[in-house]
C-alpha cells in the first residue's frame, strides 16, 4: 500500500495495475492493497483508472471453497468504483515455454525431493556398485549431477562450457525421466496461470493507439492467451454484468473460432448511468487532462475577455478533432460540446477579483451498444 503513495508524484500514468496484489498469502491484505488503488484513483489523483483482479479467480463459481465473485463484491466496499474495472476470470497463457525451466529453478530443498523421486522412478542405488548396469551407473550420475556446483569444476570450464554442461544435464533428465518431465510440464502451467490485469492494460493501450481512448476495450481477443481458466456460459456473464449491487465483473470468454476475447466493459459501478462504462470515464479523464495541461500556458495573462476568447478557441478546436474522430456523439459540434466563459456566465466580479478563472465545458460522450436487439415479425404477403 505503500508503493501506492509513491504514485502520487508521478503524473504521467493513466492506469494503476497491480497484478502482483493476488499472490500475496490472505484475501484480505489483497483487498486492502485495491482498496488503496481505489482511493488513490478516486480521491486523490482522479486522473486515472485501476484495473484489478479477482483473488482466487482462476476457481469456478461454484467451487466448494466459495464464490470468488461474491467474496470479492464483499469485501471491496463501495467507495470510488468508477474508477475502476474488474476481470474475471484468470487466464491460461504460453508466456513460459519448454526450453526457459530446468532444474536450476529448484531450491536446494526441493532439489533433493527432486532426486529421491527420481531415483525411486529409475530404481538407482544410492552409490554405484560393481553390480550396477552401465546404464544405471549414467542414469545415477545424471541424477546426482543436478546438484554439483559446475563453477567448481578441475580443470575449471569457461561460462559457455558450463552452460552447455547445465543443458545436456537438464534434456538427459527429461530423456530418461517421464516423471521430470511431468513436473516441468506442471510448473510450466502453473506459472502460466495468470490474472489478466497486467493483459488489460496492454488491451486499453492497443484499443488507445489504433482506435481512441472513447472505444470501449471489449470484443478485442489476447494474445498469448491459450483459454480462460473457468468456461463462462451467457448466463454466466449477465450476473457478472448486471447485480443488484452494481458491482460489474467484466468477463474474458472464448468463442468457437475467435479465441478468447474480452467481453465487458463496465466500471465497477455498474448501476451509475453516467460512469458505468470504461471508456467514459478514460475519455472523461483524457479531455480533463489535456485542457487542463493545455490552459496552464495562461496562468497569470490578463482575467479579460480577450484572455478568455483564445481559451474558448483553443478548447473548440480540440473538441472539434476529437468529435470529427469519433470521440463525440451528435450530427454537428454544436450537439456534441459546448464551452462556457466569461462575467456572467462562469464567473462573477468577485472571481475577477479573486484571480479566478473558470470555464465550463459539456460534452456528449459516445458510449458502446453493449446490447444489441433484432427483433423479427411477419408481414403479409405483398405481391
Amino acid at each position: 500500500m505503500q508503493g501506492v503513495g509513491l504514485l502520487v508524484k508521478e503524473q504521467e500514468p493513466t492506469m494503476v495495475v497491480i497484478p502482483d496484489a493476488v499472490l500475496l498469502d490472505d484475501a484480505g491484505d489483497c483487498i486492502s492493497v485495491q482498496q488503496a488503488a481505489l482511493k488513490h484513483c478516486g480521491y486523490k489523483m482522479k486522473n486515472r483508472v485501476a484495473i484489478l483482479d479477482v483473488w482466487d479467480g482462476f476457481k469456478d463459481r461454484q467451487d466448494p471453497s466459495g464464490d470468488c465473485i461474491e467474496a470479492f463484491r464483499a469485501a471491496l466496499g463501495i467507495n470510488y468504483l468508477d474508477y475502476a474495472a474488474a476481470y474475471y476470470p484468470w487466464v491460461n497463457t504460453t508466456i513460459v515455454q519448454e526450453n526457459e525451466l530446468s532444474y536450476e529453478d529448484f531450491d536446494s530443498k526441493s532439489l533433493k525431493m527432486l532426486q529421491t523421486c527420481l531415483k525411486a522412478e529409475l530404481h538407482l542405488p544410492d552409490k554405484a556398485n560393481a553390480d550396477t548396469s552401465p546404464k544405471k551407473v549414467q542414469q545415477l550420475a545424471a541424477v546426482n549431477d543436478t546438484a554439483k556446483d559446475w563453477s567448481k569444476q578441475d580443470p575449471p570450464l569457461s561460462p559457455e562450457e558450463i552452460e552447455t554442461s547445465k543443458s545436456l544435464l537438464n534434456k538427459s533428465l527429461i530423456a530418461i525421466s517421464p516423471l521430470f518431465g511431468n513436473i516441468l510440464k506442471e510448473i510450466r502451467t502453473q506459472l502460466n496461470l495468470l490474472p489478466p490485469s497486467a493483459a488489460m492494460a496492454g488491451i486499453y493501450t492497443l484499443v488507445d493507439n489504433s482506435r481512441g481512448v472513447w472505444k470501449a476495450p471489449a470484443n478485442v481477443s489476447m494474445s498469448s492467451v491459450v483459454s480462460p481458466a473457468v468456461n463462462i456460459t451467457h448466463d454466466d456473464q449477465e450476473d457478472l454484468n448486471v447485480t443488484t449491487q452494481g458491482k460489474s465483473v467484466n468477463a474474458i470468454r472464448t468463442f468457437i473460432g475467435e479465441g478468447t476475447l474480452v467481453w465487458g466493459a463496465r466500471t465497477l459501478d455498474g448501476n451509475s448511468l453516467d460512469w458505468r462504462y470504461v471508456s467514459v470515464r478514460r475519455t472523461l479523464i483524457m479531455l480533463e487532462e489535456s485542457i487542463r495541461l493545455a490552459s496552464k500556458a495562461y496562468v497569470f495573462e490578463a482575467n479579460d475577455a480577450n484572455t478568455w476568447v483564445t481559451m474558448r478557441s483553443m478548447i473548440n478546436n480540440f473538441l472539434t478533432g476529437i468529435w470529427k474522430r469519433g470521440g463525440l456523439a451528435g450530427a454537428s459540434p454544436d450537439d456534441a460540446f459546448s464551452v462556457h466563459v466569461g462575467l456572467g456566465e462562469t464567473m462573477t466580479a468577485v472571481d475577477i477579483l479573486e484571480g479566478i478563472l473558470r470555464i465550463t465545458v459539456l460534452v456528449a460522450v459516445t458510449r458502446p451498444a453493449e446490447f444489441i436487439e433484432i427483433t423479427f415479425q411477419q408481414q403479409m404477403q405483398k405481391s
